[in-house]
């Protein structure tokens, strides 16, 4: 087992290397904080386990967040990311359309799923804008097709295949500002300071990257999640008397 997660760890960094400059610095871009998807505006549930003190440091956070990396919404958006990023390259519309099915039904609250949809249309939305893409009216037309609005995981893999961006690091730049936009909602909630925010992406990273391995080498078969606490947490989030967060 450890070899085959140094394997697809080399896979990744292979990957990495192959990456154009140019590609780089989109893909960087896109998945900043200054990016207009609203990211700052839902915790995922991180608002109700604050309130219910199941999050209440960096280190029960540290713990929240891997549960939600490696069990659920990472696990379950990164396989399907995967598979609208190979259907992209491999010109399977049909596969790209499974994938934007599934990941808009795959929601185990109306707040996640609003999470997953708005910030989905909003990146495309600004993609089309101000950073056009070659080839991106054909799998709008796809989307289009579906009848379902597209989560925030397909839009990504969907740009990151059109501009050559691997798989491997794709995914892992998409988790890894998952990550932080959960940490920064848990440093403003908890509330803890700017250093301890860093500190507890920092204990993520290694925990992100295993997700990204986990999610590419994952059949899609085995597709689905278990981090049950944060759907819970997600759908008492919607009655919650004082709230910051849409999520």
């Amino acid at each position: 087992m450890a070899g085959t997660r140094m394997a697809a760890g080399m896979g990744i960094r292979t990957e990495l290397d192959s990456v154009s400059t140019h590609a780089l610095t989109r893909l960087l871009a896109w998945l900043s904080p200054s990016f207009p998807v609203g990211g700052f505006s839902y915790s995922h549930g991180i608002e109700a386990a604050v309130e219910q003190g199941l999050v209440r440091d960096r280190a029960t956070m540290i713990v929240w967040l891997d549960g939600i990396l490696r069990h659920g919404a990472g696990r379950t958006d990164g396989m399907l990311f995967a598979a609208a990023h190979r259907a992209v390259l491999a010109g399977d519309e049909a596969g790209f359309a499974w994938a934007v099915e599934r990941a808009d039904i795959l929601r185990a609250s109306a707040e996640t799923a609003l999470e997953a949809r708005a910030q989905g249309q909003a990146f495309l939305l600004a993609i089309r804008a101000a950073w056009p893409l070659d080839g991106l009216a054909r799998w709008d037309a796809v989307i289009a097709g579906t009848g379902r609005p597209v989560a925030y995981a397909v839009a990504v893999a969907l740009a990151s295949a059109l501009i050559g961006v691997a798989e491997g690091p794709a995914l892992t730049a998409y988790l890894h500002a998952f990550a932080a936009n959960l940490v920064s909602a848990g440093v403003r909630l908890v509330p803890l300071g700017q250093t301890d925010g860093q500190r507890a992406l920092a204990a993520l990273d290694p925990i992100t990257h295993r997700a990204a391995e986990a999610a590419l080498a994952a059949p899609l078969d085995d597709l689905g999640g278990r981090a049950m606490a944060v759907d819970w947490t997600s759908m008492i989030h919607e009655t919650q008397y004082t709230r910051l967060f849409r999520s």
